[in-house]
This record gives structure tokens, C-alpha cells and sequence, in this order.
């Protein structure tokens, strides 16, 4: 039996010579590419902005990035690994985006041209990673606890890295108990290019000073684990006002505290006169995200006039709760009451991010709060309102809380159900790309921000001067509506929404459509709901339009310029066709029944019932001519849902045979086709007689989720059970198949659940070319239930994929064709031509006058309130140029001594480290546990002072022995120095390491002195003080004697 199947095989001679298809369809002739995205990708987990163009950028989990612009603008980038993102941050007003990838590489995106235009690749983990604003540099923080910081050169367009570092031996000290991970680096506002403040995974909270190369002030720490007596990780910060003077920090365990930090000129000053390490933090904020053991994943703090500035808190939870989400009043008005506002979410979010609409100072500020949820999904909440819903809180007539909007296909009210693309070769442009442009900007935008509140039937104005259109969608929705679009450009522009369901009743059903078909020639329109109702709209034709062309819209009011007759089949209609010869239609439902219907009553001619065993329901009906027994013969060729494909007598219903054509191992059935093998050899050139085939091949194409093949049509009409060719497929399901023709050339595309795109000739089902659409997903709906996920092609190859009301993937198969107008104009999201407000390149200049009462009136329990001191102003050009020079010299030689690397640096925390110490009175009330802090110090200083003083003599003389060694040598250096001075560099005649430490020994000498005499006026003090007490004692007690 083997050997006899092998030999029927081998027999049949395949046109094209051997399967492949020579002279028909080639490989060249294809290219199966997505063309454009539109909506929200599957698998989003994190945000970008960019506030000066209007960039909202969106990564996925599997390596792409969605950018959203103005105007409707919209572009998908896709990195060559299918990986998550870290971290994604902008280089404002370059057109620059920056992807840290799970991988630890870095890349550069130019979002201009939409290329990726740079990969650098970190050995260390990225744990942190910050873009200095109005800058090319970046700051970069690992697991170790290190601080690199590179620079992006514009021209190239990449990566390079700098010089200066930052250790974890400096920023941290010598002593690490916990997790010494960077998790946030943050330069301190009004002065980006002099200080940062570096937050340690383990609490500790380092400011460092970018020129001095060390770090000034610490928080928090392992005093602050050991003063609460658990053990906590930060997991985010920011910054909580406008001037860098307090830090926002929130942790593993639910906490989350305000920390003060140092930020006038005058550091000095105020580090001498507060304690350089803080252990006890301004205050800490009870939300109850302690309460539930829920961890603070992101803080967000946003500056407003008034009283308005507040601190948006994200926590991180799989379970939905109510504390998830919550937006605080924090500012230097902020009383100890709290006033705040939790979001009731639907699911719990992965990231946050608030965009305006507009950068026009003259209009009104519209911003939107966004949320990302865990699904993928995005909500949006009207920032303006949240903000006033604060303010008037505690108001008498408090406003109504904020409402969750889900961003969605902006298009519809109702979810789509079924759908229908018609391509025309031969169109005639009837308007300018200008007037389409204009239709865009009337659009509904996909993002609240910029959304256009107006209604589909309004648009049906605009269309007047469109007779023709490129590509014509129709939708069928879930509330029974039809809609007709125009997709020649990107975006879809409404032509006609149909509700009507009979001739008196123009209201909607209500009952989800789930098959459409639609004739431009005959201008008909046959829909078939869940219901079993088949309703045929006729249209009428119009005066001036030719016969090849679409149906015009123009003008069409209800009932004015169409017919509704509506007929009832049993079971949810599954396939609709019509006989363009005998004007019948043909229904097939997922009851097994096929009824056949003449348009013109209508009436039902009769009624076919297909049994089953396995799984009923007709995918497919297709009218066909063949010859059978040397006779003509009309019949309908009928695909089941459980793969079995068989004829009817198309004029009474009658079964040719008894037997009807499977496979072995059936599955369900996707897609059947007729194809007319004749004219595809001649258009090959080839007889038919000379290929051993009849001279009228009629085959019929059958695709299931895990083969296709194809069966000649006389075998089917007779119930002979042989197959021509098959193929089946091993790595994934079928979801979607379809033809294709280029010219006379005929092809078949193959979608399957992964992603996989399969380009094959026919009949031999030869691989073309493939592709992959990297996240497209499909799942199999369950019984009785509609997909979310709806694929419809044009003759010509173009496909629609459209997910549920979050995206949808617009693609194209062969090779010069132009799927849309525009495409580019539309996909430029950045624009180079923009007008950019100085105050936009500005960081914000918000300084108070004077802090009121409030909770943050003092740094610690006692203190009094201060003024505020002046706020810092630096010029952004000057500064960068000063931090290019800094940042290109080596700050820590590693080949160096621990005493070379901490010169300028903290000594440890057991040591004495004499440039805190501060030789002024201080007129201001210090807290107790200051004072005693201050006792120890003085009697530290005045037991080591013999110490230290003997240690700086022998310093100094031998400063001055080097300094005698080395004048003979002035000659010698003179070229040295002068190449030094060419390039920024001090001189040997200049300031040296020697000189800077002499002229520190110096200055330590002087305040040594200093406190020698305060010692010596303390201990005079004390002796007097103590024969005042030896008096008064002595008083006392002669008075109780003499009494």
C-alpha cells in the first residue's frame, strides 16, 4: 500500500517544474512587512516623555517601542532583541530616546530618522540610570555600587564613555552591610552640573559634589535600620521641591519618608552648622501602604502655583487595592492633616506618567495623568481635575472624584465583531494629500490629551469630494452597527454608519454581527448577525460613477439612498457569497445549515442541513462551474468547521456524493478557496495537457490550524478522496489563511499564533519568503464566544490584524505596493522645524520667598523655622562646558593609594574628620541629641590636638624639603608646563597636590589653634564655675548649722 501511494506521488508531474514556482509567482516578487501600527502595543510596561516636543514613547516586553506625537503622529521602533526594558528616558529637544534593555545594553535611538543609531553594552548590572537634562550626559549606576557617567556625541550619534567615576568606596564609605546597589541618581535642581544625590538599595542617601569629586552630606543609612529595628530597601525617589532642599524616598516595606537635604551656596556654612549625617528624616507619610505590606514602587512629585504641588505614589501589588494609587498635597504649605486622593483602579499598574496637550503658554494647560496597567492596558485620568479635587477637599461642596478613561481605538463606541477590507487597483485620486491632511487633524486622537470630542456621523461632511477611495474598511460591531471608513491613509477617516435594521426601524439590534460581504459593482451589502438575521442593503447607484469604481457616500442621509430586506436562517450566520449569474446568496451557519436565498425577493429558494460528528458549522460557501460526466454543472462547494469539504447541486441542494473529503487527523477549518488552475498555467505559459492534468483544472484549497492542501475539484464533487499537495505545519497553529493575486499570479498568505508570516505559491504550497510580526497574538475564541482578534486581506495582499480596541497592525505582501498616502508625513513624530519656548529649555525657576508653617517648618523635632536661603542660579552653557572638562579627567586613578583616592575625601566615620568642625557661635537653638553630638567633638579635638598638630609639622617640613628638590628643575619643566597650560591643565609652577596640602595644613592649623584657645577659655570657665559651687556650698552649709 506504501509503495503504491509513493508511486501515485511520484507520477503527478507539478507545474513549475517540482514545486517551485518558476514562472509564476517568485520570491521577488513578495515582501511581507508591517507597514504601519496604530494603538496601544500588547505587553507595554513603561513610560517616556518628552515635555518640549510632545513625545509620549511606550516599551513593550518583547523589545518595541511606541511613539506617540501630535496631530494623530505615530511610529513603532523594534530593537533586535525581543527583550524588556529597564529603563527609557528621552534627550530632550534632540530627538534622542535612550532604551536600557534587560540585557544591560544601552541604546540610542534616533527617533528623526526611526533608527537605532548606537548599542552600548554594560559589564555591570544597571540599576540605575539618569539623563541630565539640556545636556549630552548621563549618569549610569550598577549593583556594586559604582556611578559611571557617559556622554552622547550628536554627530555620530553614540556612546561614550567618560572618564570621571564615581566609586562606591567615595560615595558609600568602606563599610557596606546591606545591598550597595545605585537605584536612583537625581541632580539637585537649580544646580544639575555641581551636585547629585546618589540612593543607595540599603538607605543610605549620599549628595555628591560633582567638582570637589566627594560627597558632602549622607542620610539615613544603617542608623536609620537600626532606629526602626527592621530591615528595608528603597525602592524610589525623587525629589519634593523645587529647589533640591527635600527628597521624597520610598521603601520595600511601605514607608515613605521626606528627607532633608543641603542646597544654598553656602554649603559650607550649613554643613557646619547641621550635622553632615542625617539619621532621622523631616517627616513620614502614613498611607497605609506600610499597613498592607505593600512596597513604593515610583514617586512622582509635580510643582503647581498655589497650594498644589503634590507627590504621585505608585505602589507595587498583583492584588487590586484601594491605597494602590494615591496622589498627596505636599508642599511648604502642608499641614500635618493629609489630603489626598486614592484612584479606584481595575487592575494593578506597572508605571505612571503625566502629558500635556499643549506648549502654547497662551491656552489653557491640559494635563493627563497615565497609568499603565499590568494587562498592557492604559488609563487616563484629567490631571486638572484631580488637582482641583484637592484643592477643594475640605470645601463644603467638594467636587465629584476623577473618572478612569481606558484608551482605546478611538474610532467606535461598540467592539468590532467582523470585518471587511476591498482594495481598487484603479482608483482615481479625487482629492490632495492636503485634504486629507486637514481630515486628519479632525480625527479623534487615540491619547485624552489631545482628543477631539466629535461624532462619527459628523464627519460624513467632509467626504463630500471622495467618489472614490483607495482601500475601504467595514466593520460590524457588537451593538449591530456597520461602518464604512476610508483606510487610504493611515488613519481611519468615517465615511457611512449604518444602525438601520429594517425598512421602519433604524434603531439598532443590539445582537453582534459575525459575517459581512459586500459587492461594489453591484452595490450590495449582505450582513449576517449571531442571531441568524441576514439583512441585504442595497445602495443606489450614482449618476457620474463609472462602472469599476466604489460606491460614492456623498450626501447619504437615512433611508434616502438605500433598501433594507431582512430573512431569518437557523443558527449564528458563519459565511456569506452570491452568485453574480444567478444573483443568489449563499448562508452557511454554525448550526450546519446552509440556505440558499435569491436577493431579488428575497426568498429562500431551500435549506441544506451538513450532519457532523464532530463539530458542525459552514466556514466557507463558494458558487463554481464544472465539468462533470462531459456536462456543465452549477455547483456549491461547502468547508466545514471540522476540515470536510463537499459539493451540493447549487439549483436544489442535492449532495453529489455520499462521501465527503478530509483528512486523517482533522482540525479546524480556516479558510476554502476555489482556485481556477487553468488560467494560472496559461498565465505560466504552460499547456495543461503537457503537465498530465485535464485541460480544466478547477482545485480547491483547504487550510486548517496544522496543514493545508489541496484537492482537485472533480475529486471533490465525486467524493474521491486525493490530494494534490500538502503541507503541513509543526511549529505553530494557523490562524489565518488567505489568496493573494499579483497580476495572474496567485499566492497564499499564512498567519499563525506566534507571530510567524508565510508567503506560499499555489498550487504547489512552495515557500516563498516569511517574516515574523513581533507582537501580534491570537487566541482561539471559545465556543460560543467572539474573537477578539479580527484579520481580514484585500485581493491584492494588504492585511488588517485588529486586536480587541487596544491596536491594531496594518500590513502588506508584495513587493512595490504602497499600502497608504502619507505614510510618511504621518509616522514622523518628531519635528525638526519646531519653535521651541525658552521657558521650555529652562528648568523652573520656583523659588519661595518664605516657608511657612507647615510639616516641613523644621529638619527636626525642636528646631526652630528658618528662611529660606537664596536659591542657586548657574548658567547652563558655562556649566557644561566646565562639566565637559571635569568629566574628561580621570577624578580616581585606580592604579593610586587609598590616600590618594581620599584626598578631599570623608575620612571613616571612627576618625576625625577636621573640616567639620565649626569655630562659630551659633545663636540658634540646636537640638539635644546636636549638643551632646558637639560635647564629644570638642573633648575628641582636645585629646588628639598634640597628635595631630606634630603630625601637620612634619608634613609641612617635608613639603618644604620637595619644594627645594625640585627648583632646579624649573628649566627642565618649562615644556612640560606650557603643554599643560594648552590643554586646561595646571602647571608644576601652578597649583599642586603639594601646595593645596600645605595650604590645608594651614588652614587645619588655624582652626587647631582655634580650639585650643576655646579649650583653654572652657576649662577657665569650668573653674570658675566650680569655685562659684564649692562657695555656695560652703554657704549653705554654714547656714544650716547656724539655724
Amino acid at each position: 500500500m506504501f509503495v503504491k501511494k509513493l508511486v501515485e506521488k511520484a507520477s503527478i508531474k507539478k507545474p513549475g517544474g517540482g514545486g517551485i514556482s518558476s514562472d509564476g509567482l517568485k520570491s521577488s516578487d513578495v515582501d511581507p512587512r508591517v507597514v504601519f501600527h496604530y494603538g496601544i502595543p500588547t505587553g507595554s510596561n513603561m513610560f517616556a516623555y518628552d515635555p518640549i516636543h510632545k513625545i509620549l514613547a511606550i516599551s513593550t516586553k518583547d523589545g518595541r517601542i511606541k511613539l506617540y506625537g501630535k496631530d494623530n503622529t505615530q511610529a513603532l521602533l523594534e530593537s533586535s532583541e525581543a527583550v524588556s526594558s529597564k529603563f527609557l528616558q528621552f534627550l530632550q529637544n534632540e530627538g534622542i530616546l535612550l532604551n536600557v534593555t534587560s540585557t544591560n545594553r544601552i541604546e540610542v535611538w534616533d527617533i528623526d530618522k526611526k533608527l537605532l543609531s548606537h548599542v552600548h553594552v554594560c559589564k555591570e548590572e544597571i540599576t540605575s540610570f539618569t539623563v541630565m537634562q539640556h545636556s549630552s550626559y548621563m549618569y549610569v549606576g550598577d549593583s556594586t555600587g559604582n556611578v559611571s557617567v557617559l556622554k552622547i556625541d550628536l554627530e555620530p550619534c553614540q556612546i561614550v564613555k567618560m572618564k570621571y567615576t564615581i566609586p562606591l568606596s567615595a560615595s558609600h564609605g568602606n563599610e557596606v552591610s546591606g545591598d550597595p546597589a545605585v537605584v536612583h541618581i537625581l541632580p539637585q535642581p537649580t544646580a544639575e552640573s555641581k551636585r547629585i544625590l546618589i540612593v543607595f538599595r540599603d538607605g543610605l542617601l549620599t549628595l555628591w559634589d560633582i567638582r570637589e569629586s566627594k560627597s558632602i552630606y549622607a542620610a539615613g543609612g544603617k542608623m536609620l535600620q537600626a532606629l526602626h529595628q527592621e530591615s528595608k530597601q528603597v525602592t524610589s525617589a525623587c525629589w519634593a521641591c523645587p529647589v533640591g532642599s527635600k527628597v521624597a524616598v520610598g521603601y520595600s516595606n511601605g514607608d515613605i519618608f521626606i528627607w532633608g537635604t543641603p542646597s544654598t551656596t553656602n554649603l559650607k556654612s550649613e554643613l557646619s552648622s547641621d550635622c553632615s549625617t542625617q539619621n532621622t528624616p523631616i517627616c513620614k507619610l502614613n498611607l497605609g501602604y506600610k499597613l498592607e505590606k505593600i512596597p513604593i514602587a515610583s514617586l512622582r512629585w509635580v510643582y503647581a502655583e498655589g497650594k498644589a504641588s503634590r507627590l504621585y505614589i505608585r505602589g507595587a501589588s498583583d492584588l487590586v487595592s484601594a491605597n494602590l494609587v494615591q496622589v498627596l498635597v505636599l508642599n511648604e504649605h502642608t499641614e500635618s492633616r493629609t489630603i489626598k486622593l486614592a484612584l479606584n483602579l481595575s487592575e494593578p499598574c506597572i508605571d505612571m506618567e503625566i502629558i500635556s496637550s499643549s506648549s502654547d503658554p497662551s491656552k489653557h494647560k491640559q494635563d493627563t495623568f497615565l497609568l499603565l496597567g499590568k494587562s498592557g492596558h492604559v488609563y487616563a485620568y484629567d490631571d486638572c481635575q484631580i488637582e482641583r479635587y484637592l484643592l477643594q477637599y475640605q470645601t463644603r461642596s467638594p467636587p465629584s472624584l476623577p473618572k478612569e478613561i481606558t484608551v482605546k481605538i478611538p474610532f467606535v463606541d461598540s467592539s468590532i465583531t467582523a470585518v471587511k477590507l476591498i482594495t481598487d487597483s484603479s482608483y482615481m485620486l479625487s482629492s490632495s494629500d492636503e485634504d486629507y491632511m486637514l481630515l486628519s487633524k479632525s480625527i479623534p486622537s487615540l491619547l485624552p490629551s489631545d482628543a477631539k470630542t466629535k461624532d462619527v456621523s459628523s464627519h460624513s461632511s467632509h467626504v463630500s469630494g471622495f467618489v472614490k477611495v483607495k482601500n475601504l474598511y467595514i466593520t460590524g460591531h457588537s451593538d449591530g452597527a456597520i461602518n464604512f471608513w476610508d483606510l487610504s491613509c493611515p488613519f481611519f477617516i468615517p465615511l457611512l454608519s449604518l444602525k438601520q435594521q429594517s425598512e421602519n426601524d433604524f434603531s439598532l439590534s443590539g445582537i453582534p454581527l459575525t459575517a459581512l460581504y459586500f459587492d461594489g459593482k453591484s452595490r450590495v451589502l449582505v450582513s449576517g448577525d449571531q442571531s441568524g438575521t441576514v439583512r441585504i442593503f442595497k445602495f443606489k447607484s450614482e449618476p457620474l460613477a463609472t462602472e469599476n469604481s466604489f460606491m460614492s457616500f456623498a450626501g447619504m442621509k437615512k433611508g434616502s439612498s438605500h433598501s433594507v430586506k431582512v430573512i431569518k436562517v437557523n443558527g449564528a450566520v458563519l459565511s456569506l457569497n452570491v452568485n453574480h449569474t444567478s444573483r443568489h446568496l449563499a448562508v452557511g451557519s454554525d448550526q450546519g445549515y446552509i440556505t440558499l436565498v435569491d436577493i431579488e425577493g428575497p426568498t429562500v429558494l431551500y435549506e441544506k442541513h451538513i450532519a457532523s460528528e464532530i463539530c458542525i458549522g459552514i466556514i466557507s460557501v463558494q458558487f463554481e462551474t464544472c465539468n462533470l460526466l462531459g456536462f456543465e454543472k452549477n455547483v456549491l462547494v461547502v468547508a466545514t468547521k471540522d476540515s470536510s469539504v463537499l459539493a451540493l447541486d447549487s439549483d436544489n441542494g442535492n449532495t453529489l456524493s455520499a462521501n465527503t473529503i478530509h483528512p486523517k487527523k482533522p482540525s479546524r477549518a480556516l479558510f476554502m478557496q476555489v482556485l481556477d488552475g487553468q488560467d494560472a498555467l496559461a498565465a505560466k505559459g504552460a499547456n495543461p495537457a503537457e503537465n498530465g492534468m485535464p485541460k480544466q483544472l478547477l482545485t480547491a484549497l483547504l487550510c486548517l490550524e496544522k496543514a493545508a492542501y489541496v484537492y482537485s475539484l472533480n475529486h471533490v464533487v465525486q467524493g474521491v478522496k486525493k490530494v494534490l499537495y500538502k503541507k503541513k505545519f509543526h511549529s505553530s497553529s494557523c490562524c489565518f489563511a488567505s489568496t493573494f493575486y499579483n497580476g495572474s499570479d496567485v499566492g497564499l498568505i499564512l498567519l499563525f499564533t506566534s507571530g510567524k508570516m508565510e508567503i506560499r505559491s499555489l498550487p504547489e504550497l512552495s515557500l516563498l519568503k516569511e517574516t515574523s510580526i513581533r507582537g501580534f497574538t491570537y487566541s482561539t475564541p471559545k465556543p460560543k464566544s467572539l474573537s477578539e482578534g479580527l484579520i481580514c486581506s484585500s485581493w491584492d495582499g494588504e492585511l488588517v490584524m485588529v486586536n480587541g480596541d487596544q491596536e491594531i497592525f496594518f500590513a502588506s505582501t508584495l513587493l512595490e505596493k504602497n499600502f497608504f498616502r502619507l505614510l510618511d508625513t504621518v509616522t514622523q513624530v518628531y519635528r525638526n522645524d519646531l519653535t521651541i519656548p525658552q521657558e521650555g529649555l529652562v528648568y523652573g525657576t520656583i523659588v519661595q520667598k518664605e516657608k511657612k508653617k507647615g510639616i516641613f517648618s523644621s529638619v527636626l523635632k525642636g528646631g526652630k523655622s528658618k528662611q529660606v536661603p537664596d536659591v542657586e542660579t548657574e548658567d547652563s552653557r558655562e556649566s557644561i562646558e566646565e562639566l565637559s572638562t571635569i568629566f574628561s579627567t580621570v577624578n580616581f586613578p585606580c592604579n593610586s593609594n587609598d590616600n590618594t583616592n581620599n584626598l578631599g575625601m570623608e575620612e571613616d566615620e571612627d576618625e576625625l574628620n577636621i573640616d567639620d568642625i565649626d569655630l562659630e557661635d551659633n545663636t540658634e537653638e540646636k537640638p539635644k541629641e546636636q549638643s551632646m553630638f558637639a560635647t564629644l567633638n570638642k573633648q575628641k579635638l582636645s585629646s588628639s590636638f598634640k597628635a595631630l598638630k606634630g603630625k601637620f609639622k612634619q608634613s609641612k617640613v617635608k613639603n618644604e624639603k620637595s619644594n627645594t628638590k625640585e627648583e632646579p628643575q624649573d628649566d627642565k619643566s618649562s615644556t612640560v608646563d606650557q603643554i599643560k597650560k594648552r590643554y586646561g591643565f595646571s602647571s608644576s609652577g601652578e597649583t599642586s597636590y603639594a601646595k593645596m596640602a600645605e595650604s590645608k595644613l594651614h588652614e587645619n592649623l588655624k582652626k587647631l589653634q582655634g580650639i585650643n584657645l576655646r579649650t583653654t577659655e572652657m576649662q577657665d570657665t569650668a573653674r570658675s564655675f566650680s569655685s562659684m559651687a564649692k562657695e555656695m556650698l560652703r554657704t549653705a552649709e554654714n547656714d544650716k548649722r547656724s539655724s
